[in-house]
């Protein structure tokens, strides 16, 4: 077994909840020299003090595995690209930077967010924008991607508060719509009209009216309904929390209201503990789960990705949602599997494959180039205006968690969980990956001389050569 050192984790958090060394060692039964010395990574963490750690914190253990650097560490080798390629900064160093002083790492990252920030502006007043920049701002919706992503997806106080909301309206399967409507109306005078245009829902503020589309199949009806409800009954809160990142009036403020009520709306109709406990009951069976609430793929997908209430929680997930193209509109995660800032998405992995079977689950289980491998679902959804000839949207939806869960979900059934020889080796992008013999990438890897040699040719598109010279 092998030993866990976590002392700049177990640091934080003491510091976190202002406890001394004293009062720590204390609560953990042990001496104060030796939480020093665990702090100081003399001394690895023991079984025993790992499970008073959980238990006093309540957090997972997996917090304080190597393993939970793995994101930042890719966050860091993404934002510090230029840097490794000019040896300035080795990944061993990034490493080290990750696992001993994550939160350093993390004030690093945010410095660098606001240099390419300041870079655009420039940029943009001397009239020479990069449009192609990699490394350029991100836009408002990504920052809200963000927002959500250093969350790990999870809003504690608004997910209890929309929880006891759930009870106090008696919402359970197949009466949500009813609960949902007499709580607008009783409460907060609003009545529903059908909605007209292009529109699928409009709530007119004076008038007090929420107008809904004839497309919007129940379920979506029942989501815009609660979303609406989350706008009025917590308006102050999604203020509060959306105020913690963004400038009050900024366009990335009122998209975070919008994405912390969405969430809010998810948190209302499918209730924390009855979703938990069907969840964990079917098996995370995603098809028997949507029959069941009676609301679409794509919903139940993300709601399961938020399933990270301390003491009760789910099967950490990482949500996706792709189009053919690979451009990527929607990504959550509570996991340490790292999405592409950069580049697009690795074409090996299965929410491509899912394009090719309309409908159908595709089950791979996957390996990220650090070892690190994740079971993934992928499914496409399809969606459409209604009139003949006028365009509809496909998606596939991608779920996917730690090989180490694997096992409480129905589709690991008949999988060699352990053949670790038989997952499907994928990256984080071709311009960060680090598989150098990889047939499908699409750029040259980064950091490395190619290997030209106009006499031979290889079935890798970019060979490398050595990197010493």
């Amino acid at each position: 077994m092998s030993r866990t050192y976590a002392g700049a984790r177990l640091r934080r958090l003491r510091e976190e909840r202002r406890l001394s060394q004293a009062a720590l060692a204390r609560m953990l039964a042990i001496s104060p020299s030796y939480l020093n010395q665990m702090e100081h990574d003399s001394r690895p963490l023991t079984v025993p003090v790992l499970l008073r750690l959980t238990e006093t914190f309540g957090v997972d253990p997996g917090f304080f595995s190597e393993r939970d650097t793995s994101r930042l560490l890719a966050d860091l080798r993404e934002a510090l690209a230029d840097e490794v390629t000019a040896t300035r900064v080795s990944p061993a160093d990034l490493s080290e930077l990750a696992s001993r002083l994550p939160a350093v790492a993390g004030v690093l990252l945010d410095l660098g967010r606001r240099n390419h920030k300041l870079a655009e502006r420039l940029a943009e007043a001397t009239h020479g924008r990069d449009h192609d920049d990699p490394a350029a701002p991100r836009t408002p919706h990504e920052e809200i991607r963000e927002f959500f992503y250093r969350r790990q997806n999870y809003l504690h106080d608004l997910d209890l508060a929309a929880e006891s909301l759930a009870g106090s309206l008696g919402i359970r399967p197949g009466e949500v719509l009813p609960a949902l409507a007499a709580r607008l109306a009783d409460t907060h005078g609003v009545r529903l009209a059908p909605g007209s245009g292009r529109r699928l829902h409009h709530y007119d503020p004076a008038a007090r009216v929420l107008h809904l589309s004839h497309r919007l199949r129940p379920g979506q009806q029942a989501f815009r309904m609660a979303t609406q409800l989350a706008l009025l009954e917590f308006a102050d809160e999604l203020s509060a929390l959306a105020s913690e990142d963004y400038e009050q009036g900024a366009t990335t403020w009122s998209l975070a209201r919008i994405g912390i009520a969405n969430y809010t709306a998810a948190a209302l109709i499918l209730p924390y503990r009855a979703f938990h406990t069907a969840a964990e009951e079917m098996r995370y069976d995603l098809e028997r789960l949507t029959d069941r609430f009676g609301l679409g793929y794509e919903t139940v997908c993300h709601r399961l990705s938020t399933l990270q209430r301390p003491r009760l929680r789910g099967v950490p997930f990482s949500f996706v949602r792709v189009d053919r193209a690979g451009n990527m509109s929607k990504r959550q995660s509570a996991t340490g599997f790292h999405f592409s800032r950069a580049g697009g998405t690795c074409p090996l992995w299965n929410v491509y494959e899912a394009f090719a079977a309309p409908g159908r689950i595709q089950v791979q289980i996957a390996a990220m180039p650090d070892g690190q491998r994740y079971l993934w679902t992928a499914r496409t959804v399809t969606r459409h205006r209604g009139g003949w000839g006028e365009p509809g949207k496909t998606f596939a939806i991608g779920l996917g968690c730690e090989i180490r869960h694997a096992s409480r979900l129905v589709y690991s059934d008949g999988l060699d969980l352990d053949n670790a020889s038989a997952a499907t080796p994928i990256g984080m992008g071709c311009r960060i990956c680090e598989r150098l013999d990889c047939p499908q990438r699409a750029v040259p890897p980064l950091g490395r001389p190619l290997a030209i040699d106009e006499h031979s040719s290889t079935f890798v598109p970019y060979p490398v050569g050595d990197a010493r010279r």
